[in-house]
């Protein structure tokens, strides 16, 4: 009798502990949890821990409320000049609204990142519609961003996810006008070039008539100081012969006389044709010299 009953209470324990089993949930830090009724949504405020719902009749849902990361495949976008970029990009979204979030994608993560990928490509198109390729890969890339990240996220709110951030990889040129972008980079740098040459040579030829002038002035300075002391030298060497000759006379004249002599008979001619009384041979005529 003591066997049956224990018997009893071991099913029914097993029973109340199969009841709480089915009808207990436990929501964790990083999951948002919706509750639904024959697919309905009855309630979808679920704080962490454990919960309780009535089996077959309620059926729970458990989605990652952490932030998920989207990678989109490549997209081709016209600029303002018609050029083709070829663009990849990536985006973060969590969920906000789980509610919404349900009604809207199914809960599905993969669905969810399709539409929001349509949504951001449309506003990626839009905004390197409006500017040229070199704004787009250097000029203004963190503005599109900005601009982008806040107009996806309004788009998102009606799918109940919260658009985190959104970023370009990678801006490609298709083949077709890669070659005619850089022939235009090309042709703008050697136009760079050739007026930084062009300065250069502007420069070097004013550096090249300064030196010029400056020579000709250092050259003019010198020879006029040249010829002023040449001039001081002749003046004095002239005044030092006028004060020796002033002293004798005579004997100057006789010296000069010598000096003379032997300039002309040293280079050896043995002609010279002069008047017999000219004063050259005064002191060959007599001893007094000329009388």
């Amino acid at each position: 009798m003591q066997g049956g009953k224990f018997g009893f209470s071991a099913i029914a324990l097993a029973i109340v502990a199969g009841a709480i089993y089915v009808s207990a949930f436990v929501v964790y830090e990083w999951e948002m949890a919706l509750k639904l009724r024959l697919g309905e949504i009855v309630d979808a405020d679920y704080n962490p821990g454990l919960h309780w719902r009535i089996p077959v009749i309620h059926e729970v849902k458990k989605f990652d409320k952490r932030i998920q990361t989207y990678d989109s495949r490549p997209e081709r976008f016209l600029t303002i000049e018609k050029k083709d970029v070829i663009v990849d990009s990536f985006f973060k979204w969590r969920i906000q609204d789980v509610a919404q979030y349900f009604r809207s994608t199914g809960g599905d993560p993969t669905r969810t990142g399709l539409l929001l990928a349509d949504r951001i490509n449309t506003s990626l198109r839009d905004e390197f519609g409006k500017r040229t390729i070199q704004e787009v890969v250097s000029g203004e890339r963190s503005e599109i961003m900005e601009l982008l990240a806040k107009d996806a996220d309004e788009k998102a709110t009606e799918l109940g996810v919260e658009i985190v951030d959104v970023r370009v990889k990678k801006i490609d040129l298709p083949p077709e006008v890669s070659e005619s972008v850089y022939n235009r980079m090309r042709a703008e740098r050697e136009r760079v070039a050739r007026d930084l040459r062009a300065q250069g040579a502007e420069a070097a030829e004013r550096i090249r008539a300064d030196a010029d002038r400056q020579s000709t002035v250092i050259l003019a300075d010198a020879f006029r100081e040249a010829e002023q002391l040449r001039g001081e030298g002749d003046a004095r060497a002239a005044e030092t012969y006028a004060n020796a000759y002033n002293q004798n006379r005579e004997f100057y004249a006789f010296y000069r006389s010598l000096a003379a002599y032997k300039g002309v008979f040293s280079n050896g001619g043995d002609m010279m044709v002069l008047e017999p009384d000219s004063e050259f041979f005064q002191y060959f005529r007599s001893q007094q010299g000329g009388q």
